[in-house]
């Protein structure tokens, strides 16, 4: 083989390691934004996860404060109410008695 020959051969060689050392790294990179991109879905998903529980949960415990909130109104309300009939009873009572002595 001649010099030249040999020297167009090594030459192509070295061209090649060159071109397959060029894939790989841009393989590496592709795989790497790949799995980054995957990471930051994956960051996303949980990111939403965590705000519509917490957004549920919020909820949950509005509707908890406005039922506890209903139920002590009812029960102030019934309470009135029980205070007015004894009122009521006790002056239906003292009207009784007035009319009895008159």
């Amino acid at each position: 083989m001649k010099a030249d020959d040999l020297k167009i051969v090594t030459e192509k060689q070295r061209k090649a390691r060159e071109m397959l050392l060029e894939v790989e790294q841009t393989n590496k990179m592709s795989l790497t934004l790949k799995e980054q991109k995957k990471q930051k879905e994956i960051e996303e998903d949980e990111a939403i996860y965590r705000y519509n529980h917490e957004k549920q949960q919020a909820e949950y415990e509005r509707q908890i404060l406005e039922k506890r909130i209903k139920e002590e109104k009812e029960k102030e309300l019934q309470k009135m109410r029980e205070l007015q009939e004894k009122a009521a009873d006790r002056q239906s009572e003292i009207d009784a008695l007035r009319a009895k002595r008159a």
